[in-house]
């Protein structure tokens, strides 16, 4: 059985919600205590809502998180991450040094 991955999302230091691969996509659902906060929806495609979104790839806002060139190479070099695993790289890479005010952790699993 294969462990299910996820990452939480983080809006301007505040958990927003949780990225999830599913075993036919990728699902987002916000946190309810960030609903109501005042911050903005992580993203203008992700509007802010209880329902999850789910699509069957990565949602292109968090692909647009992402590295590219040789600086995505290297990354992958170091992590020892195949560079076609869009996922692996979003929550491996964008913890930290991303442009804009949205960064993704590692979700352990216990």
């Amino acid at each position: 059985m294969q462990t299910r991955r996820s990452g939480l999302v983080f809006q301007q230091e505040v958990l927003a919600g949780r990225v999830e691969e599913l075993p036919d996509g990728f699902r987002f659902t916000y946190e309810a205590s960030f609903l109501a906060s005042e911050l903005p929806a992580v993203s203008l495609t992700l509007p802010k809502r209880i329902e999850p979104f789910v699509l069957p790839y990565l949602f292109p806002f968090f692909v647009s998180l992402l590295a590219e060139g040789a600086l995505a190479k290297e990354q992958c070099r170091r992590l020892r991450i195949d560079e076609r695993d869009v996922f692996a790289r979003l929550i491996h890479t964008t913890a930290g040094d991303v442009i804009g005010s949205v960064r993704v952790e590692v979700e352990e699993t216990s």
